[in-house]
């Protein structure tokens, strides 16, 4: 038996645009072509990122931003297959009786390499920093309405520590809990209570949907290149962990 026999519908939450890829592009083109529904949402539209060198004009403010990476979303998701996307706090992953609201990043600082913590000046409008019970209530609109059999997102470290990716996994595991569907984490390593998917034959989907992210990332190879400098293995097999094991 495996995660994925049972799921015809997957809700999928990430924290910024080019996780989506980044983390599970690999994972998000393989349930496609299962033929599974898989429902992405966003946190927030990563207005705080850097931006790589020559592809964006550096004087560009948040709203624009904003705006770019929206639209770098929307191609990358076209490369993976994904065609159902939604933003937390607008509609309709917004709670009921509540005008629509956008969540900001929260950006972040370097603890130490492959550590992120907490940016010093995130602000009160960051996601991170606005209430849970608000953004746990806007994932549960969405949830509700498209029935998942499972919810996919991050491991309680987030991955490496942001604070927007630490954010995401308590609401999508709260979610879960909620509507009483297993909360499955994403995971890099093959360790115990880990279910690994060898999903090399899905590289090249995965490497088309991160070239969309040019202002954040770029394809160097089997490598991408992120706009700080760092380099990383571009992996698209991937493992699911039950959330408790």
């Amino acid at each position: 038996m495996s995660l994925l026999d049972d799921i015809g519908t997957a809700l999928v939450v990430h924290a910024h645009p080019d996780d989506e890829t980044i983390a599970s592009g690999g994972l998000l083109a393989e349930l496609r072509a299962r033929g599974v529904r898989v429902v992405l949402v966003t946190a927030t539209r990563g207005e705080r990122g850097e931006i790589v060198p020559g592809t964006l004009d550096p004087a560009l403010d948040e709203t624009e931003l904003a705006a770019a990476r929206e639209a770098e979303l929307h191609g990358a998701l076209s490369a993976i297959g994904v065609d159902e996307h939604a933003w937390l706090g607008t509609a309709p992953a917004r709670a009921a009786g509540l005008r629509d609201r956008r969540y900001r990043d929260s950006g972040m600082e370097w603890v130490r390499p492959g550590l992120a913590g907490p940016a010093a000046d995130a602000g009160p409008d960051a996601f991170a920093e606005t209430s849970v019970d608000e953004q746990v209530a806007d994932l549960l609109a969405l949830a509700e309405n498209v029935c998942p059999d499972a919810v996919i997102g991050y491991g309680p470290d987030g991955g490496y520590g942001h604070p927007d990716h630490v954010r995401a996994h308590v609401i999508a595991a709260a979610v879960a809990r909620s509507v009483g569907v297993p909360f499955l984490e994403l995971a890099h390593d093959r360790d115990p209570g880990v279910e690994w998917f060898d999903l090399e034959h899905r590289r090249t989907a995965m490497t088309d949907a991160l070239r969309h992210h040019r202002s954040q990332v770029t394809v160097d190879g089997s490598e991408l290149v992120h706009s700080g400098g760092q380099r990383q293995a571009i992996e698209p097999s991937v493992g699911l962990r039950p959330s408790g094991r």
